[in-house]
């Protein structure tokens, strides 16, 4: 392709096997590893009994978030990713032992296909955190806090917690207002 103003050159792949549109993301699993929000989601939220877990539910909604999706149908664009899926696949079961990669696949019916859950999974999981109010014609109406919501905030306060116990390591560039020698 033609060269541009900027230092670096496009290229055009042979193969789309692999290749992701949602490079950034890792990035966020990464700091989802070091901050282990799935210790909290799982202590704090109990929505999903078979399929799903909660954790992957609630990351996958972060995830969407940050890759700039508007509505939980978004996700099918997450699926559509074959090669961010491929991540999604290798981080699921990481270095776990067989036996517990058995134990993941009883969690579904049928045999998992997909690497993010479907809309209407999620759908179907962020109507349990509401629970049944009376509401009134042409009034708005603040629903009242759920167990599941107050969940949630107690996951959020988990994670900021836990950032502040995090420390950074160190890089080689200097700190505002001091210069390198």
């Amino acid at each position: 392709m033609a060269q541009g103003i900027l230092a670096y050159k496009y290229e055009k792949e042979k193969t789309a096997s692999g290749m992701t549109s949602l490079a950034g993301l890792p990035i966020y699993l990464d700091l989802a590893s070091v901050l282990n929000p799935g210790e909290s989601i799982s202590t704090h939220l109990h929505v999903k009994v078979q399929g799903w877990t909660d954790e992957q539910i609630v990351l996958s909604l972060i995830l969407l978030n940050l890759a700039g999706g508007e509505s939980v149908d978004d996700l099918r664009i997450l699926e559509a990713d074959e090669g961010f899926c491929g991540i999604l696949r290798r981080i699921e079961l990481g270095d776990l032992p067989r036996k517990q990669r058995r134990e993941i696949g009883k969690r579904w019916r049928k045999e998992k296909h997909r690497s993010a859950p479907s809309p209407s999974a999620v759908f179907r999981y962020l109507a349990a955190f509401h629970k049944n109010y009376a509401r009134q014609e042409g009034k708005a109406v603040i629903p009242p806090l759920s167990e599941l919501l107050s969940g949630l905030e107690r996951i959020n306060a988990d994670t900021r917690r836990c950032r502040r116990h995090t420390r950074p390591r160190r890089s080689g560039y200097p700190r505002h207002g001091r210069h390198a020698h």
